[in-house]
């Protein structure tokens, strides 16, 4: 594929993204925050409904010989500190590296502090990345998937269980949690906000 149509093909699908992430009210950062808080699970269903569209999309490409897995080493290290520092930091900001520009979009000002944090967090792991990665090296298993842990099964076949058992847990969250429950929450926390602001 040219690159062209790749460019095309990537906006297209960050456009996807970006409407959904709204139209969903993910990128709002007390409904980010509300899922750190477990009083909000919009996010998690969000995500989880992602990842399972995802593995089937990429079980059918690999099962038809149009994409191949490129997977990174999973290192204990980096998984469990870079995952510290970037839960950290969306209950911080409210935000994530997916729903920041979404939330620039919308019109929050404070959105472009998070980008500019992102952005010279990234410049400062690149300046010092050997530096970093020896130091976050512990427990690494190399560059292994689901397919090198279950041989005997294709990975598409396993991308596609994967889905089906992420589907599962969606499903028996939205019954246990339903949607509306969220919503009508998010909006009394917000009547509260404004009723507080404007009696002070």
């Amino acid at each position: 594929m040219e690159v062209f149509w790749l460019v095309i093909l990537g906006l297209t699908m960050g456009l996807v993204f970006g409407v959904a992430l709204e139209k969903s009210r993910v990128m709002e950062p007390g409904v980010l925050i509300g899922q750190f808080l477990f009083k909000d699970y919009t996010m998690l269903k969000m995500f989880l409904a992602a990842t399972a569209t995802g593995l089937i999309v990429l079980s059918g490409l690999t099962a038809f010989g149009l994409a191949e897995l490129h997977p990174k080493g999973f290192v204990v290290g980096n998984i469990i500190v870079g995952g510290a520092i970037l839960g950290v930091g969306i209950a911080i900001a409210g935000a994530c590296p997916g729903t920041v520009f979404a939330q620039i979009g919308r019109g929050y000002k404070d959105a472009w502090f998070t980008v500019t944090g992102g952005i010279l967090g990234a410049a400062f792991y690149g300046y010092n990345k050997s530096l970093i990665d020896g130091a976050l090296d512990l427990g690494s298993f190399g560059k292994i998937t689901y397919a090198d842990l279950f041989p005997a099964l294709p990975f598409w076949m396993l991308g596609l269980i994967t889905a089906g058992a992420l589907i599962v847990v969606m499903v028996a969250l939205e019954m246990a949690r339903p949607w509306k429950t969220d919503r009508s929450m998010d909006q009394n926390n917000t009547a509260s906000v404004g009723s507080t602001t404007a009696h002070a």
